[in-house]
């Protein structure tokens, strides 16, 4: 399982979503910058503490053109509970086959109970990778603010 690097196109990824929507990634969000976040699931509290972070800054980001999408394992009831609790306003994919986005993506597995360990990947407008952040385990993930700076940098030094 390859990780994605800098510059990789991000690889096509269909997420059903808890509002019911059916998102493909990176498609999905083309001409804005995105930001991918799979969490380990609702029982996680460093997963709820960052989608919260990330729920925060979304005006900001937002205004910034940074758009937002979260992914787990999770069935579709536990992940609606979850961003109804912790008041998402992204779109919250859910029913994740851990393995097979492991294939695309590099991602984690934790082996039994089998879940995405936190994987985070910033895309440009075009769906290009600007950063991976892959863990392997609780801690290690993207954070908003490390996002628009990044962001702004990267739209500073658009060739």
């Amino acid at each position: 399982m390859p990780l994605l690097n800098p510059g990789d196109l991000f690889p096509r990824l269909a997420i059903s979503t808890t509002d019911g929507q059916a998102l493909t990634i990176p498609d999905a969000f083309a001409g804005d910058f995105a930001v991918v976040l799979f969490n380990r699931g609702a029982w996680c509290p460093f997963c709820n503490a960052q989608l919260r972070a990330f729920e925060r800054a979304s005006a900001t980001l937002a205004e910034k053109g940074i758009r937002v999408a979260a992914l787990s394992v999770d069935d579709k009831e536990t992940a609606a509970e979850m961003a109804a609790k912790n008041k998402l306003t992204f779109p919250v994919g859910y029913g994740a086959d851990a393995r097979a986005v492991a294939r695309l993506t590099g991602a984690f597995v934790n082996p039994d109970p089998v879940y995405l360990q936190s994987t985070g990947f910033v895309l440009d407008p075009a769906g290009n990778i600007i950063v991976s952040v892959y863990s392997s385990g609780a801690i290690g993930r993207l954070v908003p603010d490390d996002v628009m700076g990044l962001v702004r940098y990267a739209r500073e030094h658009a060739a």
